[in-house]
């Protein structure tokens, strides 16, 4: 891999595989042809943001118990979180499929006192189950019309939900699996089907190696100001291999109007891995867990990773799409055609705060302290696993 041309503002790297879409991400201007390759990629620069997001303090952690009982129900697989600013309602999304429970959401509080950040609590206090277009909850996993609930965003304007469902697809693993589109679909507070979001013909899943991985799809979403975005968590086949030891991928955002029309589509550098697997021939992934907009161009992003004998690795980056190459009209990215991807920072490591790092997969703003500080709290899913936690951080930021 050369540099064509290095002034200080602009970098142009072309080539074999080692045609970076991070190290232009980063570098603010550069140019790219292709996937995500270069090792250096991860040192991410600041962000064309005025003021970027800036941690100031850690309020604390608190947990649910494992496999608690609500109203007949099991909670777990807390997989997406998200707050009512009017009445500080919490909504927070199971992506357990039948295992225990119908596809549902719960609702809580979580106490974070506004004249001090002091987290004190959480608590569940209702839950619905989600339903579909026919008014039944949605079938179990493996059964046609199954979802997977990964994300969920409160609608202060509707007052309604609009959560993610990742899909599935047969793959080499679980080939009997009946293909279940991705969808992005609006429910009632009390659960009922509410409508969905057009996706654009790249976000189809397949049956064949074409459009987002199995696993991969919609784990990130969230409302903007005037519009929706969602991400898929890593990259389409078309797109590029997923993350490795050596090289990090390219996945996509999605933007939506407030009417439902899709109206761009953005490249955004996920990380390398962070360590190897032990031992080094372990399973191991990564990517976008969870996104939350600061703006109608600007974005918080957790890239969560797992490795076999080490376990999870999360980082908080912010992102903008402004100056971007909108790629909603490209098939690919790994092959030829240069794109801008979004530019992103480093906010924090969250390992750094509580050892061993959780699951961490949920992302929301919650309320603002009299210190003028904004709050953010970071959920994780704990895959109805004794093993790991559904775990709460809360923070304190400016730059919000």
């Amino acid at each position: 891999m050369t540099a064509d041309n290095v002034n200080g503002h602009r970098t142009i790297w072309r080539g074999t595989a080692a045609t970076a879409a991070v190290l232009a991400a980063v570098a603010g201007a550069a140019t790219v042809d292709g996937p995500v390759r270069a090792a250096a990629a991860d040192k991410a620069r600041p962000a064309a943001a005025a003021q970027g997001l800036r941690i100031t303090r850690f309020l604390g952690e608190r947990r649910l118990p494992h496999m608690a009982k609500f109203r007949g129900t099991t909670v777990g697989g807390l997989s997406g979180i998200d707050r009512d600013p009017r009445t500080g309602t919490w909504y927070l999304v199971s992506d357990d499929r039948w295992r225990y429970d119908p596809a549902r959401f719960y609702t809580g509080r979580l106490a974070i006192d506004p004249a001090t950040g002091a987290f004190t609590g959480v608590r569940i206090t209702g839950v619905s189950t989600l339903r579909g277009p026919d008014g039944h909850p949605y079938p179990a996993f493996g059964k046609p019309g199954s979802v997977d609930p990964e994300t969920i965003r409160f609608d202060a304007r509707s007052r309604r939900v609009l959560w993610g469902n990742e899909g599935d697809r047969p793959d080499e693993t679980h080939e009997g699996i009946p293909l279940a589109p991705m969808s992005l679909r609006w429910a009632g507070r009390d659960g009922r089907y509410a409508g969905a979001l057009p996706l654009p013909p790249s976000l189809r899943l397949t049956a064949e190696h074409r459009g987002p991985r199995r696993n991969a799809g919609f784990e990130a979403l969230t409302l903007t100001p005037h519009g929706i975005a969602a991400m898929v968590e890593g990259p389409r086949y078309e797109d590029g291999e997923p993350p490795t030891v050596r090289h990090g991928a390219t996945t996509r955002l999605t933007l939506w109007d407030r009417a439902g029309r899709v109206t761009a589509q953005y490249a955004y550098p996920v990380d390398r891995l962070p360590a190897a697997p032990k031992p080094p021939t372990g399973a191991a992934d990564s990517g976008v867990s969870e996104i939350l907009a600061a703006g109608d161009h600007r974005f918080l992003a957790l890239e969560r990773s797992w490795l076999e004998g080490v376990g999870y690795k999360v980082r908080l980056y912010e992102f903008d799409v402004r100056g971007a190459t909108d790629v909603l009209r490209r098939d690919g990215l790994a092959q030829g055609g240069r794109f801008r991807p979004a530019r992103k920072r480093l906010v924090a490591d969250l390992g750094r705060y509580v050892d061993p790092t959780q699951n961490l997969e949920a992302l929301a703003w919650g309320p603002r302290l009299r210190s003028g500080e904004c709050t953010l709290v970071v959920g994780s899913d704990d895959n109805f696993d004794q093993s790991e936690a559904t775990q709460f951080l809360a923070f304190a930021a400016r730059g919000c």
